[in-house]
């Protein structure tokens, strides 16, 4: 697929960062327990009984009902390890506008690729829908290899040798959100920034890949302005229309993708009034990119 991502039948969230608690208050409460509680979880994803491998570079262009249930029933009977994204408490009320939730939750309509703020960031992700809004709420996804491949020389001669800090911090800052406010100075140290290459090579096809972020807050040995104008420039540039493909939503879709490969964002949609409930699985990495 020209994306690197699986376009069959799809999936997105109101929450796409891995390891957020499903009712989570940007406050200074229990939020550390979640998170951890939400970080075992992951990563006893990665032992599920099928070949993520081979569903991930399989073009399902025939894809069958049958089989889209059957995922999401073998899905679901793991229901704990699943994220449950969307704009809802759990009496499916919708979020009121100034609810924190909601706001944390519009980093989603940033692009970014999932985790890319931990230490080992995620590899896959799957997205199910299970209610769709009547107007918008499209996920995007941006080929992050046919986005290095195509740039100019001096630029991809220049982020060959840079590193990055990614945290969840950094992209909420975008928002006006400001963590470091919200959280303790005990919790905002499990939000310590993360060090990433700008470039990482895909072991299974040896390509290259510009492995950008919203997560991104810093670049290492550069003013933190100039930082921030490269890391939008590029952004900006990753996410032609050339590089992307838009999924539009039916209830019931499934939508994998590779991380490592892609970049994706949640398209705006009337999140006051309509209800968007989705479900995701991400797979965690092998190892630590530095």
């Amino acid at each position: 697929e020209k994306s690197g991502v699986n376009t069959s039948s799809s999936y997105e969230s109101n929450n796409d960062d891995p390891g957020l608690p499903d009712d989570y208050i940007p406050k200074k409460t229990s939020y550390l327990k979640e998170i951890n509680e939400k970080s075992k979880l992951n990563s006893k994803i990665s032992k599920l009984n099928f070949d993520l491998d081979n569903i991930i570079y399989t073009s399902l262009k025939q894809y069958n009902s049958n089989f889209s249930n059957q995922i999401n029933d073998k899905l679901y009977d793991v229901n704990s390890l699943m994220v449950q994204n969307k704009n809802i408490d759990k009496k499916s009320n919708v979020f009121k506008k100034n609810d924190p939730r909601r706001i944390f939750n519009l980093g989603n309509r940033l692009w970014h690729s999932d985790s890319s703020f931990k230490k080992i960031p995620a590899k896959y992700s799957l997205l199910s829908s299970k209610t769709i809004v009547k107007k918008g709420g499209n996920t995007e996804f941006s080929d992050m290899r046919l986005a290095y491949e195509n740039l100019e020389d001096d630029i991809r001669n220049k982020i060959e040798t840079l590193y990055c800090e990614h945290s969840l911090i950094y992209s909420r800052q975008r928002l006006g959100f400001d963590m470091e406010k919200e959280l303790s100075k005990n919790e905002i140290k499990n939000f310590k920034p993360v060090l990433q290459p700008m470039v990482r090579k895909i072991k299974e096809n040896k390509r290259k890949t510009i492995y950008l972020s919203s997560h991104i807050g810093k670049i290492k040995g550069w003013l933190r302005p100039d930082a921030m104008c490269f890391v939008d420039d590029l952004i900006e540039y990753a996410t032609q229309k050339k590089f992307k493909y838009v999924h539009k939503w039916k209830v019931n879709d499934l939508i994998m993708w590779d991380n490592r490969q892609t970049m994706h964002r949640v398209r705006s949609f009337d999140d006051i009034n309509e209800t968007r409930d989705m479900r995701r699985t991400t797979i965690e990495g092998e190892e630590a990119l530095i």
